[in-house]
């Protein structure tokens, strides 16, 4: 079933794509808007033919079946959202985005109503994809709607909508609605985070790195701490999600004025669990599985430690080469060295001043947990 998912959200992000970089021509007439677009004071009558060609275009995008055609019409809105004349972009810009935020609010009502029900799911995510190109803060709660839906790729759309890095640059700008409006999305993603894929966590993962709102790094956590259980009893799956997971939380880290205990003891914690599902599902995981681990460890060291440390990258290498040569007993030395054992002290919690939380006696627990041993079953291949 995730295969399925993970085939069709990024099938749909191929056919977008694909059909953006190519022709912008549509069966919606540009003539009247293009003429609009030239002037530098608009009169009513050009704020009718902004709203006239964006009815069409919505209108359009509803009734057209073909996934390439309805790409292009996407296109050809997308290519008129502003004007070229600077002296009359407030106008034209504040008129395109009350009628988009319109249309497009009709058109969902009508697409749930839409028989039958592969109709309704193309349309409601061609809609999607609108909202998210135009990458219009206006135009949240559109997607903020979706969130909840039963399926899966429709929540993931919805969520990439208030996601993507358009969209989370403006939420960053100085603006007090727009950090407001931060808070408001980041608290509903906190209600999402147990019922989501792991590419719709992907994304959060990302805006939680980004977004400069204290509520984000809880979202953040959040995240971390529910990969870290599914570690702990050997249900987690899509391991590739935590090379996300853990680049956010070093983001983080790496932006902090001062140190950020919580934000290190999850990255500490979550790559020490990756490390261990590595050396210790070698007889138990499948063939994927263990790609996937690896390329986590790999390019986290890569990325993440040498800069945390402060040190060459040339000189933090030990868990690629362990990893190259296959060498368990040299992989786990190397997650001593960096995250600590029972004989001293990790160089990461020493550097970022971190603890691993309290043992039983309520003293801090100054090396990761131990992930228990796999449950018995089956190599997979």
């Amino acid at each position: 079933m995730r295969m399925k998912v993970r085939w069709a959200i990024f099938a749909v992000l191929s056919v977008f794509l694909a059909v953006i970089a190519g022709s912008v021509s549509g069966a919606v007439d540009t003539s009247d808007i293009e003429r609009v677009r030239q002037k530098q004071v608009l009169s009513g009558e050009d704020l009718q033919i902004i709203d006239n060609f964006v009815r069409e275009a919505v209108q359009e995008l509803v009734n057209t079946e073909d996934f390439t055609s309805v790409a292009k019409i996407r296109a050809v809105l997308l290519a008129r959202v502003s004007s070229n004349r600077p002296s009359a972009q407030t106008q034209y810009g504040e008129k395109f985005f009350e009628s988009v935020y319109r249309y497009i609010s009709e058109a969902f009502k009508r697409s749930g109503e839409l028989r039958p029900e592969d109709r309704k799911f193309r349309v409601t995510v061609n809609l999607l994809i609108l909202v998210d190109g135009l990458e219009n803060p206006r135009l949240s709660d559109l997607a903020l709607g979706m969130m909840k839906d039963e399926n899966t790729v429709i929540r993931y759309w919805a969520v990439h909508c208030v996601t993507n890095s358009g969209f989370r640059k403006q939420l960053n700008s100085a603006k007090a609605a727009n950090s407001q409006l931060a808070q408001r999305i980041t608290e509903q993603f906190k209600e999402l985070v147990d019922s989501s894929a792991a590419e719709t966590l992907a994304l959060m993962a990302e805006f939680a790195a980004d977004v400069n709102v204290p509520e984000a790094e809880d979202l953040l956590l959040q995240i971390a701490d529910m990969r870290i259980k599914k570690y702990a009893d050997w249900t987690v799956d899509y391991e590739l999600l935590d090379g996300i997971v853990l680049k956010s939380l070093y983001k983080r880290l790496s932006l902090a004025r001062r140190g950020k205990p919580a934000v290190g003891r999850r990255f500490g914690q979550l790559y020490s669990y990756v490390i261990q599902r590595y050396a210790k599902g070698w007889n138990s995981l499948s063939d994927s599985q263990k790609h996937q681990l690896a390329s986590v460890l790999v390019e986290v060291e890569k990325t993440c430690i040498s800069k945390l440390l402060e040190m060459p990258q040339s000189s933090v290498q030990g868990i690629k080469r362990a990893i190259e040569n296959k060498d368990y007993i040299s992989l786990l030395q190397e997650h001593n060295r960096l995250l600590g054992d029972e004989r001293r002290t990790g160089q990461l919690p020493e550097k970022l001043k971190f603890d691993y939380g309290q043992n039983p006696d309520g003293t801090k627990r100054t090396v990761p947990l131990v992930l228990p041993k796999p449950p018995k079953i089956e190599a997979r291949k």
